[in-house]
């Protein structure tokens, strides 16, 4: 249902955005980082039956499982009152996010910012790499961002994806601090 309300606004919202453009907002607005800020907002994580040990490793604040506790709430909305009620739900929480991303596609996806930025400074690809800690039921993984051999930034995150990202815009907000460049 969220693709469906996100896609179907997008499309009306915004018919002379290219579809390259309207396909990276779409993906912005759905990702799991984004519905785990909506759970977040919500606090839904406080709502959430977990068991006991991810209970006690802080599992109601992992973005995971936020993201699918949203897209769950979402689903039941859907059953229960229908497109409409899940469509203003939706839209009620995701207004913002998507007229953002609509306005500045790629926003949040950092690892392409990045690549983008060390293209056109001819640097060369962005290389991560990962490494992980912890038992697996609290697994942590630090990712380090390589470009010309040199690291240019760090994170961590409990998914390989989240610890990408966070090294990713580590290293572009120092080259673009370097540069005097505004964060687009």
């Amino acid at each position: 249902m969220l693709g469906v309300v996100v896609t179907d606004h997008l499309y009306t919202t915004f018919p002379d955005h290219p579809e390259g453009q309207l396909a990276k907002t779409r993906a912005a607005v759905v990702s799991a980082a984004a519905l785990a800020d909506v759970g977040r907002a919500l606090e839904l994580g406080a709502h959430i039956r977990l068991g006991k040990g991810e209970a006690s490793s802080g599992g109601g604040d992992k973005s995971s499982i936020l993201s699918d506790a949203v897209e769950a709430v979402i689903g039941a909305m859907y059953l229960d009152g229908g497109l409409e009620t899940a469509r203003r739900f939706v839209l009620g929480q995701l207004g913002d996010p998507i007229a953002e991303a609509a306005t500045v596609p790629g926003r949040r996806d950092y690892k392409t910012r990045l690549q983008e930025l060390a293209a056109s400074a001819g640097e060369g690809p962005p290389v991560y790499e990962i490494s992980e800690s912890g038992p697996d039921h609290l697994k942590r993984f630090e990712a380090a961002v390589t470009i010309g051999g040199e690291i240019r930034g760090t994170g961590d995150g409990s998914s390989k994806k989240e610890a990408e990202q966070r090294a990713a815009r580590a290293a572009y907000d120092a080259h673009s601090a370097q540069d005097g460049a505004s964060d687009v």
